[in-house]
């Protein structure tokens, strides 16, 4: 491994872009690190801007090029115990260990430590790079980015997504949506809990909705993609709820999420829909008691599945390099699919493991940083 790549990742790891702050001071460094190659950089800013996405071409100004894409931003480190410094990167046993290094800073330094390569080769085809802001929030960043790409760059054959694999190949993901729920309800007293509305027992028949459908799809015939998956069927699960004050007074508000991590061939909108269907069901049984009672929905964001592919650029690219021909799918959620939505062959193909990312002493392995950067050594060889 050159001591760029873990250079350059021990400058990524010392910015603290959690999805709740700025990544403008890391963005503006990967910007001043391209112009110095000459490289031009494309900004694509949130609607505050305090946060921006970078895309940029390298190579000549043709079709058919290759996406290399990898988001900025970090889940938090509150409430964790680290036993290190998560925005200082340090090794210990082969390790190197700060938030992000996995998930998935490991990825872009990678790429940018192989800029110099991809200036000083005559590529024959470009290579164009994709860094979002907002993926950990629901991959709300990626969508402007890649349709100002699609607008402003020649348009590229397929993109590999950077997302901790070990390097293997996956060709299908789970999609991923969320909707917020507050229940209103009408308080008195319990002794005439006929005469109110609990926000929290009706709130208790839509998460037992969302049990339901978990059984149905579970007992669904599956077929060749969606038993590929663990669990191979689409999941509803609610991890945080509040509400009610106190025990003999019928809730008057309950909040809480449902995410849904649907397979292949399903459809996020749909299952958002169906939810919706049977809330405004409840919504006018908790009427008949009180009008100023109510169910709230929004959907919080949607990202679609990957879909395997027959015969992807992207996965047979990422096959050749990698020699790896094993057959794997994820049941998390990435960029891949927004890739893929807008028409690119795409692939998940990084470093470093996925059972790392978001903990705790997150850390990437020596050898898989040593790995990456071969492989993106391998992408500038077929590109020339």
């Amino acid at each position: 491994m050159t001591n760029k790549s873990r250079s350059i990742l021990e400058t990524l790891v010392s910015y603290p872009t959690v999805s709740n702050s700025s990544n403008l001071d890391l963005v503006s460094w990967i910007c001043d690190y391209l112009e110095g190659y000459n490289i031009d950089c494309h900004l694509d800013y949130n609607s505050d801007g305090t946060k921006a996405s970078i895309y940029a071409l390298i190579g000549p100004e043709e079709p058919d090029g290759v996406i290399l894409s990898g988001h900025t931003d970090v889940v938090p480190v509150v409430g964790q115990k680290w036993q290190t410094d998560p925005w200082k990167l340090t090794e210990n046993d082969g390790k190197l260990y700060g938030r992000g290094t996995c998930d998935m800073k490991g990825f872009l330094a990678n790429v940018l430590a192989m800029v110099p390569e991809m200036t000083e080769v005559e590529l024959k085809r470009p290579i164009q790079l994709a860094f979002s802001r907002d993926e950990e929030v629901g991959c709300i960043g990626a969508p402007p980015m890649i349709s100002k790409i699609r607008d402003q760059l020649p348009p590229a054959k397929l993109a590999i997504i950077g997302e901790p694999s070990m390097l293997k190949v996956v060709t299908g993901h789970k999609g991923g949506t969320a909707i917020s729920v507050h229940v209103r309800g009408f308080e008195v007293h319990s002794s005439i809990m006929h005469q109110g509305v609990s926000a929290i027992m009706y709130a208790a028949k839509l998460i037992e909705w969302a049990n339901q459908r978990n059984k149905e799809n579970s007992e669904k015939r599956k077929d060749s993609i969606t038993s590929q998956f663990v669990p191979p069927y689409t999941t509803l699960h609610v991890g945080k709820i509040k509400g009610g004050t106190a025990q003999n007074i019928t809730a008057k508000d309950c909040r809480f999420f449902v995410e849904i991590r649907c397979v292949p061939g399903e459809e996020p909108e749909k299952w958002v829909s169906e939810f919706q269907q049977y809330a405004v069901q409840l919504e006018s049984e908790m009427k008949k008691v009180n009008e100023d009672t109510g169910i709230n929905t929004g959907n919080w964001f949607n990202v679609p599945p990957l879909k395997p592919e027959t015969n992807g650029a992207a996965e047979e690219m990422a096959r050749r390099i990698t020699g790896d021909n094993s057959i794997n799918v994820v049941s998390y959620a990435t960029e891949a699919g927004q890739f893929q939505e807008k028409g690119y062959s795409a692939v998940v193909c990084g470093p470093g493991s996925i059972e790392q990312a978001h903990g705790a002493d997150e850390f990437i392995s020596i050898p898989q940083l040593e790995a990456g950067e071969r492989f993106i050594g391998k992408i500038i060889r077929e590109l020339t």
